[in-house]
């Protein structure tokens, strides 16, 4: 995704509670109302986190380096703990336009995606960094290189990681062949956290027209680009869930498609995926929100509640910059197993932050 700068929006923060001693029930309760209003930050795009031994690791796109954030409540963020973790060299193929980290505790190790290319953006690919430390914070990050198809090494962003039946899959957007046009979404099984061990299949490519909004005005881009990018997947039950970003980020039309497979099926086979003719979560005009995706998910720490956590911007017309915050609400599930992630909610509505586990 395009570099994010600067800040334009503060967060509320809200805490209910009072001052006198409270019985163990009362303090419950008072946890239980604890406030919070989105954005997390005053910026940030391509949002990401994982709940790991108590703590959530937050990241997102700084397109300068990589930094994590170590928090017991997302709703926290702006005063949470964080490190810069790896910067990138001076020069090099992985030396510039670092987007869309993911974080990934895998086999025992910390495993950190990333997106970098060498200053033009045909060189982009997708890279990976290992830790053994317990807390990603600490110890050391070894290069594990680049993560490709060798028989199509080509131009890849957002790689994404996912486990079904013991096996690793690596999902990312790609394009087809080495020119921009369309972006689609791939799928390939992994040997390892850092190696592919076969090749690519194609799973998603803009078909809809609401996928299909990239009108570029730029002379050094294609005239449009079809996007489907920021894959990620969502289990529940015995159905997998591959939400991913259509259209392009720089309009305002920028939404959540979704794909559906069953865990059982072949999900190397394209067929094992259908795709849901509208989309899941786009902009609502009346609560101004703009372009909310490139999204990740995550559960409350009492493991009761579902949440989505991305980006939007505040104002129609703000394109791919610094103007994206990352925000996050709860999502429900239909009657027939399908996420219901309702509408974008407006900037500086107050609402109950994710429950906390019980001590």
């Amino acid at each position: 995704m395009p570099l994010i700068l600067g800040a334009v929006l503060s967060i509320s923060l809200l805490l209910g509670g009072c001052a006198r001693p409270q019985s163990q029930s009362a303090a419950a309760s008072t946890s239980a109302a604890a406030t919070f209003a989105n954005p997390l930050l005053p910026s940030g795009a391509d949002p990401w986190t994982t709940y790991h031994d108590g703590y959530y690791y937050y990241t997102h796109t700084t397109g300068r380096n990589l930094t994590l954030w170590k928090t017991k409540s997302l709703a926290e963020l702006k005063t949470a703990e964080k490190k810069v973790v790896w910067t990138p060299p001076d020069t090099g193929p992985n030396s510039r336009d670092i987007w869309a980290p993911e974080l990934h505790y895998l086999q025992g190790k910390w495993y950190l995606y990333y997106s970098a290319d060498a200053g033009t953006n045909q060189t982009h690919r997708v890279w990976v960094l290992e830790n053994s430390s317990p807390d990603p914070l600490e110890g050391t990050w070894i290069d594990r290189g680049k993560i490709a198809d060798p028989a199509n090494d080509k131009w890849a962003i957002d790689g994404s990681v996912f486990e079904n039946k013991d096996k690793l899959y690596f999902i990312w957007s790609g394009w087809e062949g080495d020119a921009n046009g369309r972006q689609s979404i791939y799928l390939a099984p992994m040997k390892n956290p850092w190696t592919l061990a076969g090749p690519r299949v194609l799973v998603s490519t803009p078909t809809y027209d609401w996928e299909r909004n990239g009108d570029l005005n730029s002379p050094n881009d294609p005239a449009h680009v079809d996007v489907n990018e920021g894959p990620e997947v969502l289990r529940h039950g015995n159905k997998l869930f591959l939400v991913y970003s259509a259209s392009g980020c720089w309009t305002d039309f920028y939404a959540l498609g979704m794909l559906t497979a069953s865990a059982n099926d072949d999900l190397l086979n394209p067929a094992s995926w259908t795709k849901t003719a509208t989309p899941v979560f786009q902009q609502s005009a009346a609560n101004k929100v703009y372009a909310p995706g490139h999204n990740s998910f995550f559960t409350s720490p009492d493991g009761k509640q579902n949440w989505i956590l991305y980006h939007a911007n505040d104002e129609p017309g703000q394109g791919c910059g610094r103007f994206r915050s990352p925000r996050m609400q709860p999502f429900t599930w239909r009657t027939d197993g399908t996420p219901d992630f309702g509408t974008p909610v407006q900037t500086g509505q107050v609402l109950p932050e994710p429950p906390a586990a019980r001590k």
